[in-house]
C-alpha cells in the first residue's frame, strides 16, 4: 500500500459513471503518487478509457469527486488543463493539414498557452517525437505510427506537469516504442507525472513504478510495482543435470520444463551451494518474482474480446 502522506496528482473518491444502465465506472479511488509513472490497466470494457476522459473533463462523472494537480475537476478545468497534457484515444488531426498547423490549431485552442512563445515550442516537440523532418507533410500522408507521435506531440506543447495517455505506443514498431519509452523517462525525471493506460504489459512492467488495475469498473489492484511483483517462494534453476538434481531435491520440486526446474527454497545461494557440491552444473539460478502478467490475470475477468457461443462476455464500454 502507497504511504498516507504522499502527495497526489491524481486523486478519486467513489469515482462513478453511469450510460444508462450500464455502470461503466463503479466507485474508482484512484491515488496516482505525484512524481509517479502510473500504469492503468484491465480488459477492453472495463472502463479505463472513461475513467481518463472524467479526469479531463471530457465526461461528466456521475458520482464521486476528482482532484487533479490538487484543484477540483472539472471545476477548475481551466488552470487544471493548463498544466496537463494528454492523448486519449488516438490523436484527432485534420487529415489536409500538415502536422505544424495541426499543433498551431490544438496550442490555440487550449488554455494558458502564449502565443509567441508558440513556433518555438511546436518546433521543440516536433523534435522530441521524433517528427521534425515531416513536420510540413500533410497528416493525411502520416502513418498510424507518425499520428500516434504527433498526437504525443500536442500533449507535449506546454511542458505539463502531468500527462495522462491512452495506448501512448499504438501504431509504433519496437525502435518507436524504445523511443516513447525513453521520452516518457526523461520527462519523469524532470519532474512529470505520467498517467497511462496500456494493453503491453511487458511496457508497462518497464516503464511503470505504480500500478492500478480495473476489472468491470472497479479497481481491484492499486499498490507500488515492486511490491506486486513479490518473490513466490521458488527458485528458478537452469542445469543441463535436470535429472541428478530431481534426484537431490527430491519432495521439493514445484515444475520442470526441459532443463530448468522450479525449486521450493527460500535462500538462493545456500541451494545453488547445495547443487555445486553434489556435482550438479548450474547454467542459472534466480529467484522467481510475480510477472505483471500473473497480477492482472489473477484479478481480472475474460475481457470484451472474447466470444462464447456467440455472445459477447462483456460489455462493450471502455
Amino acid at each position: 500500500m502507497m504511504a498516507p502522506d504522499v502527495t497526489l496528482a491524481i486523486a478519486t473518491t467513489g469515482l462513478s459513471k453511469r450510460f444508462g444502465a450500464v455502470l461503466a465506472v463503479d466507485a474508482v479511488d484512484l491515488a496516482v503518487p505525484t512524481g509517479a509513472r502510473y500504469g492503468f490497466l484491465g480488459p477492453n470494457g472495463s472502463g479505463k478509457t472513461t475513467t481518463l476522459r472524467m479526469l479531463l473533463g471530457l465526461v461528466f462523472a456521475s458520482g464521486g469527486s476528482i482532484e487533479v494537480l490538487g484543484q477540483p475537476m472539472p471545476r477548475q478545468a481551466r488552470s487544471v488543463l493548463a498544466q496537463v497534457g494528454a492523448l486519449v484515444e488516438g490523436p484527432a488531426a485534420y487529415g489536409h493539414l500538415c502536422g505544424r498547423a495541426n499543433l498551431e490549431l490544438m496550442d490555440a485552442a487550449g488554455p494558458g498557452a502564449p502565443r509567441r512563445t508558440r513556433r518555438a515550442r511546436i518546433d521543440a516537440a516536433l523534435e522530441r517525437v521524433g517528427l521534425d523532418a515531416v513536420g510540413r507533410r500533410p497528416v493525411k500522408a502520416y502513418s498510424l505510427g507518425m499520428r500516434q507521435r504527433l498526437g504525443l506531440a500536442a500533449a507535449l506543447l506546454r511542458a505539463p506537469r502531468l500527462l495522462i495517455l491512452d495506448e501512448p505506443t499504438n501504431g509504433l514498431d519496437p525502435q518507436g516504442i524504445h523511443e516513447v519509452r525513453e521520452l516518457l523517462l526523461e520527462l519523469n525525471y524532470g519532474g512529470t507525472t505520467i498517467f497511462l493506460s496500456s494493453h503491453l504489459l511487458a511496457e508497462v512492467e518497464a516503464l511503470c513504478t505504480t500500478v492500478g488495475v480495473v476489472d468491470r469498473g472497479r479497481l481491484v489492484v492499486q499498490d507500488e510495482l515492486a511490491a506486486l511483483r513479490r518473490l513466490t517462494g521458488n527458485v528458478v534453476v537452469g542445469t543441463p543435470d535436470a535429472e541428478r538434481a530431481l534426484a537431490l531435491l527430491d519432495g521439493r520440486l514445484a515444475h520442470r520444463e526441459a532443463d530448468r526446474i522450479w525449486v521450493q527454497a527460500d535462500d538462493p545461494a545456500r541451494l545453488n551451494a547445495e547443487l555445486v557440491a553434489a556435482g550438479v552444473r548450474v547454467a542459472d539460478l534466480r529467484a522467481e518474482r510475480r510477472s505483471l502478467e500473473d497480477v492482472v490475470l489473477a484479478v481480472t475477468t475474460h475481457g470484451s474480446d472474447r466470444i462464447a457461443g456467440g455472445t459477447r462476455i462483456a460489455g462493450s464500454t471502455r
